[in-house]
């Protein structure tokens, strides 16, 4: 009997006749449940749906695919927050770095359990008191005034750096500014820093991340000042005093900044966007002066974040969440955030770039990367980030 030979060619066509076919399935899936989701009968998960897609860089599209752009308005302003632009009262501060764990006074008491004890009425301290700071409870000392703290939320999973002395935190630049920016640990390694997050707004066309948006001032010195160049800029950062500032830079000109930047004493800051539209929607101003921000529903969508924060003792809280499928979750909202920021005491607290730029580097090794399959081993290219010396 004779074997018919099938041709090289046709094995390909069938190869490639299968991917299309599989291809065209998972779209048609992917098309008919997002079509559920925005036409269906559950406003929360359109709600949720449209919020969460906006804040992302490549697909918002993806609504008006299936909303009007007066339906996707009306989500958007049914899921948002008030406005925030009060001023960051720096007397709410009180800068206190904490000694190390085991110091002793001249008399051979250990320091931070006689301070605990006195902050908790005289009463005896011991590992399991419930009445301890909560860093103090739960986390991980990871030494050089480090504590890592992971929190399992339900939609996310989030690690949290608190930094004991705040004039540790600075803002680490790839200047002068370049056609591509770096990854966030060897920005870290070459500021001669232990750790760091991803920061502000920057232009991010085919992972470029070569430069900022906005205004950038790296000790003291401002690198980039363009308070116009997209709307709702607000720039955060550190004082010579090493204050936690949050300042609505969007009526500014540059001559403003350059006087904002001098009277206030900034060292170190970048910008975030607060814009909330049928074509967007970013977030900044958490927490003012130990005042929440007020949310209409969850105040956003569900996706990855960074978030910076300072306690009432001068601590810097550095937090960032996962999010668009990492281990199954969807992300974290701006309740989220605030939630956190909160219980763990922060006094003043804003959002930074997140989605696929959020990544955390600590150590040598990254305890957040970013949720992009390509970068899941490390993150972004960045043009900046707050690093810790």
């Amino acid at each position: 009997m004779e074997t018919k030979k099938v041709g090289f060619g046709k094995i390909i066509l069938y190869i490639l006749t299968s991917i299309l076919t599989f291809v065209a399935v998972v779209f048609l899936t992917v098309f008919i449940m997002i079509s559920m989701i925005c036409n269906g009968s559950s406003p929360a998960a359109r709600k949720v749906f449209v919020s969460t897609i906006l804040e992302t860089g490549q697909l918002k599209f993806l609504a008006s695919w299936y909303l009007n752009a007066d339906e996707i308005n009306s989500v958007v302003q049914g899921n948002s927050m008030e406005e925030f632009n009060q001023e960051v009262d720096a007397g709410l501060i009180n800068i206190k770095v904490t000694p190390a764990a085991g110091t002793t006074d001249s008399e051979g008491k250990d320091i931070i359990r006689e301070e605990i004890t006195e902050m908790n009425g005289g009463a005896v301290v011991d590992g399991t008191n419930t009445s301890l700071p909560v860093e103090e409870q739960i986390g991980v000392d990871l030494g050089n005034g480090i504590r890592k703290v992971e929190i399992a939320g339900r939609t996310f999973f989030a690690t949290m750096l608190i930094i004991e002395d705040p004039s540790r935190v600075q803002l680490a630049c790839v200047y002068p500014w370049q056609d591509q920016g770096e990854d966030l640990d060897v920005i870290v390694k070459k500021a001669g820093a232990v750790a760091g997050i991803n920061g502000g707004l920057y232009v991010s066309s085919n992972n470029s991340g070569g430069k900022p948006i906005g205004v950038v001032v790296c000790n003291g010195e401002i690198l980039m000042n363009s308070p116009q160049a997209t709307r709702g800029l607000v720039l955060i950062g550190m004082t010579n005093d090493n204050i936690l500032t949050i300042d609505d830079i969007s009526q500014m000109t540059p001559a403003d900044v350059t006087e904002l930047v001098k009277t206030k004493g900034i060292r170190d800051a970048c910008c975030f966007q607060e814009e909330a539209n049928d074509k967007n929607n970013h977030f900044v101003q958490l927490m003012i002066n130990g005042k929440e921000r007020e949310l209409n529903g969850m105040g956003s969508g569900l996706n990855p974040r960074t978030a910076i924060g300072q306690r009432a003792d001068g601590s810097i809280i550095l937090l960032v969440t996962d999010g668009r499928g990492t281990a199954g979750h969807l992300g974290a909202s701006a309740s989220d955030l605030i939630s956190i920021m909160n219980e763990y005491g922060a006094v003043n607290a804003a959002n930074l770039d997140g989605g696929s730029s959020s990544s955390m580097y600590c150590n040598n090794e990254y305890l957040m990367t970013s949720v992009t399959f390509y970068y899941a081993n490390g993150s972004w290219r960045l043009p900046l980030a707050f690093v810790v010396k």
